[in-house]
């Protein structure tokens, strides 16, 4: 009983000293909105106005590609991209659809060190993609080649994917797949033809990596979907190295059926 008591002081006490730093930092480096960097009451949060642009992706969507459907068609429907030709990874998912409200704030994790943002869009990521992740055996963000890597000095997709793994304690292993090959940007990249060609062979799955993926369900976390060329890379990687299933969880995709059948 006595231990009991003194445990719970001794937690009071830290909560005190942790109310009085946090009291401390507030006054220091007042918290600002995550997006459009007004003042706001807590720190890694959205204020009211921005958070209100943000579309969710959280209505009907296509089972395989996660592509939002205007109407809901029923359960375990599939875009006609997919029905088509049917995408090499499994399942995708995004939190919210790629806009003028959304990239800013991606943008900004992605190229201005804006590290703090990692952990609001973990928390998305981690309900919106609650199903993948319970399925999958470990995560696995898309690599950046090592010369863009050392030019950059991190890789978005990773602190996402490490994030997701402190919030879910779902195994996190950066080196299941390697970029093998530096390609140009594909946001440079003219149509969904050139953004496949681009990045075709550039991945792999290391050998000694090898014992890692075969017979496993991966989830590869990545920051947009846009035409999906990039995360199918991956995924072939994986599934030549004997993945049994591959998932795709990102922050955003753009909202119209990703021309991956041309």
């Amino acid at each position: 009983m006595t231990a009991t008591i003194e445990t719970s002081k001794r937690i009071r006490g830290w909560t005190i000293f942790e109310r009085a730093g946090r009291a401390l930092l507030d006054t220091l480096y007042p918290p600002v909105c995550l997006s459009c960097r007004i003042p706001v009451a807590d720190p890694h949060k959205m204020c009211a106005a921005c958070w209100k642009q943000i579309t969710f992706l959280d209505g009907p969507l296509c089972a395989c590609c996660g592509l939002p459907f205007e109407i809901d068609p029923g359960i375990d429907t599939r875009c006609a991209a997919c029905l088509a030709r049917e995408p090499v990874f499994d399942s995708a998912r995004a939190a919210v659809k790629y806009d003028d409200a959304s990239r800013g704030a991606i943008l900004a994790l992605k190229r201005s060190d804006r590290l703090e943002l990692a952990d609001l869009f973990a928390a998305w990521l981690k309900l919106s993609g609650r199903t993948l992740i319970e399925a999958a055996d470990a995560i696995v963000p898309v690599p950046l080649h090592r010369t863009r890597l050392w030019s950059r000095r991190y890789n978005q997709s990773a602190i996402l994917a490490q994030r997701l793994h402190l919030l879910t304690g779902k195994p996190y292993d950066p080196f299941l797949v390697e970029r093998v090959r530096r390609t140009p940007s594909q946001a440079d990249m003219p149509s969904a033809k050139a953004r496949l060609r681009n990045v075709k062979g550039a991945f792999r799955v290391p050998e000694r990596q090898a014992t890692k993926v075969e017979g496993r369900k991966i989830l590869l976390v990545d920051d947009v979907l846009t035409t999906g060329a990039t995360v199918e890379a991956c995924a072939r990687a994986l599934k030549r190295a004997g993945a049994t299933k591959v998932f795709v969880l990102t922050i955003a995709r753009v909202a119209r059926p990703l021309p991956h059948t041309l």
